[in-house]
């Protein structure tokens, strides 16, 4: 009788057990699946942000492209945004020719989005960063993911050699710059590259730190001598 009262028991204990486990499995997928269609509800509202495009300074070559490239499906790592100069671009993964068609691309080697260091994104000077003609040291500069925006002060502008890497070097504070090609509107490749730098500002800051980038360091990573 012991023995059969033991079995029970045990027999009793594995069905709880087996029950705070399913009930346990459950909760943790339907967790993980709240959390996932949260995440792809945000990243497509993210990309939608930049669906009424303001292309009047456009040339027609760079409309024509934009436009080709909607029929490929692209999700955005992020949004930038330039309040200043009305800039709104996606930013994707790479620099790859359609990137670049659609909106503005990641420069392979440098900081990843979210990362401390030196971002480097690059868009096309006929298309969406035509804007950065007008862009003024103080201008606040707007990076935002699906998980957080991060607020930066632009801190110079200058005009450099497609052989000039330093530009995209690491650097000690959290920072963006921006490359396009310049002229803004030279007709044919444009020989010199126009450079817009951003530094992190947090709530604290009154003004962005001075640009601190360590001595002698250079990136693997060059505008390739090519037509952005």
């Amino acid at each position: 009788m012991r023995v059969l009262r033991g079995i029970e028991i045990l027999a009793w204990c594995a069905g709880v057990s087996l029950l705070v486990t399913y009930a346990t499995t459950r909760a943790w997928y339907t967790h993980s699946r709240d959390q996932g269609v949260a995440m792809f509800e945000a990243a497509t509202a993210l990309a939608r942000t930049v669906d009424a495009v303001d292309m009047t300074t456009w040339s027609r070559a760079r409309v024509d492209r934009y436009r080709e490239s909607l029929r490929e499906s692209l999700a955005p790592q992020a949004v930038l945004r330039i309040p200043s100069v009305k800039l709104v671009v996606p930013v994707f993964e790479g620099t790859r020719e359609l990137n670049l068609n659609r909106g503005a691309g990641r420069i392979e080697g440098t900081a990843r989005i979210g990362e401390a260091g030196n971002v480097g994104i690059a868009a096309h000077r006929d298309g969406f960063f035509r804007a950065l003609k007008d862009v003024r040291v103080g201008d606040t500069l707007l990076l935002e993911r699906v998980t957080a925006t991060r607020t930066y002060r632009v801190v110079s502008m200058t005009i450099v050699d497609p052989s000039e890497v330093s530009v995209l070097a690491p650097t000690t504070t959290e920072s963006v710059t921006l490359v396009t090609c310049y002229p803004f509107y030279y007709v044919g490749s444009a020989p010199r590259r126009f450079i817009v730098r951003a530094q992190r500002v947090t709530p604290d800051d009154k003004e962005a730190p001075a640009d601190s980038t360590p001595a002698g360091a250079t990136s693997r990573v060059a505008t390739r001598g090519g037509s952005i």
